[in-house]
Order: C-alpha cells, then sequence, then structure tokens
C-alpha cells in the first residue's frame, strides 16, 4: 500500500521533468539547425583559382538536355570502308625502286616508286612500228589517188578525141581500145585505193593499242605520250624519253603495305605496295536483337568516345546508321553499321567507342549531367555546380538523382540548361568540402591542392 502511494507521488515528478526537458530541446534546436545551416552555407562554396583548376586538373561541363531513359548505347569498333584501300600493282614486268616507306603519309600526285621494264622497249617499238605502216600506208594511199586521177585524166583525153573524130566521120580503133583499156582499169584503181586506205586503218588501230598500253604503263593520256619534248637538239616525242616509269599516288592516305623490296624483279600483275584513307571509316556494332523493334526505323546517330582523362564527356560525332545484312542466331546480336558525317581525332579503325541510338518514346528530355561529376559522400550524392556570377567559386550541391545510362545521369532539381559542373577534379574538391561528426567550416584552396579552413 505504501509502495503504491510512492509511485504515485512519482510520477507528477517524472512528467515535470519531461516537460521541462522538452522545453530545453525545443529552445536549443533552432540554434542547433541554424548553425548546422550556416556550417552548411558556409562549407558549399570553395574558391578555386585558375591555378587550382590547373593544379588539380579540374574540368568543367555544361548541363545537357538529353534523353537518358531513350538512350541505348551499344558498343563498338571502328573500321575501313571496302574502298578505302587502294593497291598498286606492275603493269609490266619490271625492277623496282621503292621511294616511300610504310606508315608514310602520301598524297596525290606523289611517286611512290619507278621500275625499269624490259617490255617497255616492245612496247615503244610496236609504236614505231604503227607509224611506219601509217606512213607507208599514207604513201601507197597518195600513189593510188594519183594513178586514179591520172588515168581518168587520159581516158577523158581519149574520149575527147574519139568525138572530134566522129565529128569528122574517121574512126580510130586503136584509141578506142585504148579508152576502153583505161575505162577498165578504174575499178582495179579504185580497189588499190581502198587497200591502201585499210591499210592505214589497221596501222593506225595498231599503234593505237601501243600506245594505250603505253598509257596505262606509265598512269598517264595518249595525248602526253604524243606530246614533244626537247631531248639535247632534237625534238621527240615524250614516250620515246623514257626510261623508268614513276607510278604516282592516285589518293591521298598511308601507305599500309609494302609487297616488294627495293631492286627486286618482279611479273605483272605484281602487287607493289597498298596505301589506305584513314578518313573513310564507319562504325560496326553489335546490338541485341530485342532492340530491333525499337531502333529498326532510326537513322540519325552519335558515335561518342569511351571516358578517359583529356576526352570531354560530351564529345561525340554525329553519323548515320543503317542494319547490316549479318545477324548472329546463337548470341542474339545483330550488326549496326553507322558512317561518321564528321571528322574526329579519336576516329581511326580498331578504335572501339560506342553508339548512342535515341530511340522514340513519349517522355520528354531532361538535364543531365556526366556520371563522373556525381561523388558518393557518406549517405548522399554531390556535385559541385559553379557559380554564373563567379567562375572562380564551386558550389556543393546535393544531388537529386533520376536515371542513368551509365554515362549520363538525370538532375531532377537544383541545376539549369546554363549552369557548369565539375566532371574532372570533384573527388578534391569532395575531400575539402566532406561531411564529418563535427559540423564543417568555409575555407580556400591553395595553389599546391591543400585546403584551409577560413579565409585568407
Amino acid at each position: 500500500m505504501m509502495q503504491r502511494n510512492q509511485s504515485n507521488q512519482l510520477i507528477p515528478v517524472l512528467m515535470a521533468l519531461a516537460i521541462l526537458q522538452s522545453c530545453s530541446a525545443e529552445s536549443d534546436t533552432p540554434q542547433e539547425e541554424n548553425g548546422n545551416q550556416a556550417a552548411e552555407t558556409n562549407s558549399a562554396r570553395i574558391e578555386i583559382p585558375t591555378t587550382i583548376q590547373r593544379n588539380l586538373g579540374i574540368e568543367f561541363t555544361q548541363v545537357q538536355v538529353r534523353r537518358v531513359a531513350q538512350t541505348i548505347r551499344v558498343p563498338g569498333a571502328f573500321e575501313l570502308l571496302p574502298l578505302a584501300r587502294r593497291e598498286y600493282r606492275l603493269a609490266l614486268p619490271g625492277r623496282v625502286e621503292l621511294l616511300v616507306d610504310q606508315n608514310q603519309a602520301v598524297i596525290p600526285g606523289q611517286i611512290l616508286y619507278r621500275y625499269q621494264s624490259t617490255a617497255w622497249p616492245e612496247l615503244l617499238h610496236e609504236i614505231i612500228e604503227g607509224e611506219q605502216a601509217i606512213a607507208t600506208a599514207k604513201g601507197k594511199i597518195k600513189v593510188a589517188r594519183t594513178r586514179s586521177d591520172e588515168t581518168r585524166t587520159k581516158l577523158e583525153l581519149a574520149r575527147e578525141r574519139l568525138r572530134l573524130l566522129a565529128r569528122a566521120e574517121f574512126k580510130r580503133a586503136d584509141l578506142e581500145a585504148s579508152a576502153l583499156e583505161l575505162e577498165a582499169s578504174l575499178p582495179r584503181l579504185q580497189a588499190e585505193l581502198d587497200l591502201a586506205q585499210t591499210a592505214l586503218s589497221n596501222a593506225e588501230r595498231t599503234r593505237g593499242h601501243a600506245l594505250h598500253r603505253a598509257a596505262a604503263a606509265v598512269g598517264l593520256t595518249e595525248e602526253d605520250l604524243l606530246q614533244e619534248v626537247q631531248v639535247g637538239d632534237r625534238t621527240v616525242a615524250a614516250y620515246e624519253n623514257y626510261d623508268w616509269i614513276d607510278v604516282r599516288a592516285e589518293h591521298g592516305g598511308f601507305v599500309e603495305l609494302l609487297a616488294l623490296t627495293n631492286g627486286s624483279f618482279a611479273e605483272a600483275p605484281s602487287l607493289v605496295l597498298s596505301t589506305v584513307d584513314t578518313s573513310q571509316v564507319r562504325f560496326r556494332a553489335l546490338a541485341l536483337q530485342a532492340d530491333l523493334s525499337r531502333i529498326g526505323t532510326v537513322n540519325e546517330v552519335r558515335i561518342v568516345p569511351p571516358l578517359s582523362p583529356g576526352m570531354a564527356p560530351d564529345a561525340g560525332v554525329p553519323a548515320t546508321m543503317t542494319l547490316g545484312l549479318e545477324a548472329h542466331p546463337i548470341e542474339r546480336t545483330m550488326t549496326l553499321l553507322a558512317v561518321p558525317k564528321n571528322q574526329a581525332p579519336w576516329i581511326r579503325p580498331g578504335v572501339s567507342a560506342f553508339l548512342e541510338i535515341v530511340v522514340a518514346s513519349s517522355d520528354g528530355p531532361q538535364l543531365a549531367v556526366p556520371t563522373s561529376a556525381v561523388l558518393r559522400d557518406g549517405l548522399t550524392h554531390v556535385f559541385f555546380r559553379r557559380d554564373p556570377e563567379d567562375p572562380g567559386v564551386a558550389i556543393r550541391v546535393e544531388a537529386d538523382l533520376g536515371i542513368s545510362d551509365g554515362r549520363w545521369v538525370v538532375i531532377q532539381s537544383g541545376l539549369m540548361r546554363s549552369d557548369e559542373v565539375v566532371s574532372a577534379g570533384s573527388y578534391e574538391l569532395k575531400l575539402a568540402t566532406q561531411q564529418g561528426s563535427s559540423p564543417s567550416i568555409g575555407g580556400h584552396m591553395h595553389a599546391d591542392g591543400t585546403f584551409h579552413e577560413g579565409e585568407d
């Protein structure tokens, strides 16, 4: 009975203590929150002068409007287009002298190699024989025409004399026989003229064929070979002045392969060297067949390089994509081919990259930043926004994250389209402003990368 009375007496005392404690807690809470807010406000801003940015490798990336949820990223690599490679072969058998080295850059018109061929004099002989045959045929045509004209003249004179004798009623049998003989010889003379013209036509075709082969061997036109050049004190055709045949590059690029060595003898059409134009590339990627219905009608895409130091997170080039003819039923993949519209230093054959495909969706674009800009700090994620009014100040912001595609992450609040965020060097800034058990205070960075509390 006595214990029950004591318990009843303690209840009002405990209630009074609880009320007093709650009152003191309520009076202390606003001050503590204000102190934390003040400390958080001070620690959210950090000065990063140009020297600090350079020493720490701090880089900024502008906030982008992207369709992160609708982006499919497919890995792949660049490869040469089928027409990017060009081979240079011997047109005639001969001894080769190389004038370029492997991996050397070449420009159109540059001499790649020269060769001396034993078949070249034979071609020249055919050309000369053709020219001689043409000259002979022209001479025969001239003779045949002269004889034909002479015979026709004699025939006209004989006929005129016969008409005069007929008026005088005088006949000459021998003159009539001579006229008939001259008239009968006209078809034979015309046939001789036709034969001479045929010989001229054949000689011109023979010479033209030999000239065409010679032009193909030296890589020039037939008109160039026929041009007259001065050699000493005489003028000759250009083809007579060739001893070594120079082969020039038809297109620019790089020497990929040297199939022969200097001084080697090779038969036609042996491969001498090959060049490639590294600007003629395409991107080959393997996508899942399950995504075929989503990307089947998309043509405009982007090719982006892997994230690496010194590479901007928003680097990339637009490209035109088509579905390849190859598909793999076991791996359940299909081939995608994309041709870049612009050139970039990282676009080279064999270099890996990603194909970004934005598929159709009812969702609109959102503000996104590179994933490298967002860091975990305890239980929260933070990023650093550049102060628009003071480019030398970074503001620590707790990230309100949305969906991420592994390269970009949506920020649902705290950013505007014109803002810039720290994409490289965020870790050092996080260490400088990292939250601990005690409230943090503002500070500044020194040129050596160390953080110091307080003002300068």
